[in-house]
């Protein structure tokens, strides 16, 4: 029993420590990373959660409001802001976002409004403005598309709107002169791909590909590091191979006959869909993984969910939408006395059963 309790102890700081770091988590995830049933994990939620240290909430667990974290529960933290959040998908990457953004927001008496737009820029304009024109807000978090030829149009847009804004995993690709300095913080993917490219190259891999989505926000940012992180003398492996939606097995096996072809080892692959379908195919085609190509996939959405498990890159979510909430209440408290700040914030490396040491592709 004494045993027990000292492994549920464990089991519940490692889940504080990791909602410290990222203002939430999920079930699945620490079921996972800490070789238990999910049942325990809810368990150790409800434990915590009756003492006040943790929300519960559908899935997992976010940090509690300053008055629930204090003791016992009184009455709610004043609401002192009111702050809009448009974010481009309510399912794939972003709940995560949104998540550890309401941790924040509950902690600092902020009240989210959350709009679900698309990757497309008339929506986010609409949503935006029904926002802005409405008065609900004194401030924005935004994560619009800025892919196009017109992105210098919407920042400019942005920019004279009559409420600050903090863009949210999005980062203009240079200086624009706004009315208003455009803040932001994002997920640093140029970093999350250089630590990739490291670890494989650790495993004993010198030819690597990438294989990306396309028309992700994260692709531009990972395709700019992969030009810098691997410009290396030529003939050192491709540049970049270029894949299309997850259910394209005719692009797949290309891929597949140029990293033979190649000689290519390792496949860092953008996003997890992708990747395991690659790794399907890979099943289907006699090509061990990783004993034949080593793969890192780029999110960790489900990565955990392929066969072999695999090996990710996981951005911070939660992180990032928890800081982009305490920078807008600064920047509310403090108006244009502040200085503007854009923040990237690094990934991490979750190691699993798809990038193990080389062994020579057939």
């Amino acid at each position: 029993m004494e045993t027990d309790r000292l492994f549920s102890a464990q089991r519940q700081e490692r889940l504080l420590a990791e909602l410290r770091g990222h203002g939430a988590v999920r079930v699945r995830d620490l079921a996972r990373d800490l070789g238990v049933s999910e049942l325990t994990i809810r368990r150790d939620i409800a434990a915590l959660a009756e003492r006040g240290l943790v929300a519960k909430v559908h899935g997992g667990a976010t940090l509690p409001s300053q008055s629930s974290a204090a003791g016992p529960p009184r009455r709610a933290t004043a609401t002192r802001f009111t702050v809009g959040m448009v974010v481009p998908s309510l399912d794939f990457y972003w709940p995560l976002v949104v998540a550890g953004a309401r941790a924040a927001a509950a902690a600092l008496g902020v009240a989210i409004q959350l709009r679900g737009s698309s990757y497309d820029p008339e929506e986010d304009h609409r949503q935006i403005g029904r926002l802005v024109d409405a008065q609900q807000v004194q401030g924005l978090l935004l994560a619009p598309s800025l892919e196009g030829d017109d992105s210098a149009e919407i920042l400019d847009w942005i920019g004279r709107l009559s409420v600050p804004t903090i863009l949210v995993e999005r980062q203009p690709r240079r200086w624009t002169p706004t009315t208003r300095h455009i803040e932001w913080v994002r997920s640093d993917h140029a970093l999350g791909l250089e630590i990739a490219v490291y670890h494989l190259r650790q495993q004993g891999h010198r030819r690597i590909g990438l294989v990306l989505a396309q028309g992700s926000p994260t692709s531009a940012h990972l395709r700019d590091a992969w030009r810098a992180a691997v410009a290396a003398p030529a003939g050192s492996g491709p540049e970049a191979i270029m894949l299309g939606a997850p259910g394209e097995r005719d692009a797949i096996r290309r891929i597949l006959r140029e990293c033979r072809h190649s000689k290519i080892t390792a496949l860092i692959v953008h996003s997890d869909p992708h990747a395991i379908a690659v790794a399907q195919l890979c099943a289907e085609g006699g090509i061990a993984v990783p004993g034949d190509l080593a793969i890192v996939s780029y999110d960790d959405e489900i990565a955990h969910l392929g066969e072999p498990t695999l090996t990710a890159i996981r951005p911070p979510k939660g992180s990032v939408g928890r800081l982009a909430v305490e920078l807008m209440v600064s920047r509310l408290l403090d108006g244009e006395r502040r200085p503007a700040r854009r923040v990237l914030l690094a990934p991490e490396l979750v190691v699993r059963g798809s990038s193990l040491r080389l062994s020579p592709m057939r």
